[in-house]
């Protein structure tokens, strides 16, 4: 079951009020609440509530980040969406397969749904923060969807992924799923400390570090474990950097603390 309060919609490079303003009455039209304005074209928004019938409410509640990672640190997994259905390395998602995962993720943290902007959609670049991609199937004329009309088939499926019966509905189990902000800091330290390693090719080296942070994300880890995994590669880049080979502290020790052997 997908709870509404869980899932966070992200605009990504939004560059119309009136595609804004729809996509936040379509936001009420199913009861999700919670939008994000991800590195938008424009700060001129003032024409989105004449669209944003009965959807004023998400607008004043919305919030901007300055880039993609930004709006997705507190969430554990993201779905992006494209229109193409061919990316290297990448299978894409059917719409009703993406909801089914938002909706079992869901059951670890805050998830996302996020949507490119109307001129280009999401790059490659921006599709290897999100965990997951999806394509709704359309026909050769038109391939591509209006921003709010793709909102508003992904969101009436989240609605009806939330509409199950109430014993459907799991809690939280277990400690809480690694945020995306977590994971990415993650990822940098990662990446100093393999080039200083000379594991990565220093002219390009993002092929490999995406497939290594996509592999992180794949293995669902818990918050502790991604801070314990950070604090494991702060220490060997230290160690790396002929810093002190101080013992590892209590906190960052894998029993944990108050823990017998």
């Amino acid at each position: 079951m997908l709870a509404a309060a869980n899932l966070t919609v992200v605009l990504h490079q939004t560059r119309s009020p009136d595609n804004l303003g729809a996509v936040a009455r379509v936001m009420a039209n199913f009861g999700f609440p919670r939008l994000i304005l991800s590195e938008p074209a424009t700060y001129a928004f003032r024409g989105a509530e004449r669209m944003a019938v009965k959807g004023e409410a998400v607008l004043e509640a919305m919030s901007v980040a300055r880039n993609l990672p930004e709006a997705l640190q507190d969430c554990v997994y993201a779905v992006g969406t494209t229109s193409r259905t061919q990316i290297e390395g990448r299978t894409a998602l059917t719409p009703e397969e993406a909801v089914a995962r938002l909706a079992e993720q869901s059951q670890r943290g805050r998830v996302a749904l996020v949507l490119g902007g109307e001129q280009r959609g999401l790059s490659n670049e921006e599709l290897a923060f999100c965990s997951d991609l999806l394509v709704i199937p359309t026909s050769d004329v038109q391939p591509s969807m209006n921003l709010a009309q793709a909102a508003a088939v992904l969101l009436y499926l989240c609605s009806r992924e939330g509409r199950g019966p109430a014993e459907a509905a799991r809690e939280l189990q277990g400690e809480p799923g690694a945020r995306m902000g977590t994971v990415n800091a993650l990822g940098e330290r990662m990446r100093q400390v393999l080039l200083e390693a000379q594991f990565l090719n220093p002219q390009a080296p993002e092929h490999v570090l995406r497939e290594l942070e996509r592999s992180l994300l794949r293995a669902e880890l818990t918050q502790r474990e991604a801070e314990l995994w950070l604090t494991a590669f702060k220490h060997v880049g230290r160690v790396m950097r002929g810093g002190a080979r101080d013992a590892p502290s209590e906190e960052a020790s894998p029993r944990g603390p108050n823990r017998g052997v």
